[in-house]
């Protein structure tokens, strides 16, 4: 049985990609900071609070 708010709403993008920006390397939107740098984050066992205050 699946809960009654399970499923997300939103479609806002989060992730963009262009040629012109760190050479198409996927970002967050509206910044410069790129997904993999999160991914990195947390395969290193930082937390998501942790990342979020380095890059605000």
């Amino acid at each position: 049985m699946t809960p009654k708010n399970f499923y997300m709403t939103s479609t806002l993008p989060i992730i963009h990609s262009d040629p012109d920006i760190l050479g198409g390397n996927p970002v967050f939107m509206g910044t410069r900071v790129p997904m993999k740098t999160v991914l990195d984050c947390l395969e290193a066992g930082d937390w998501l609070n942790e990342f979020q205050r380095l890059f605000s």
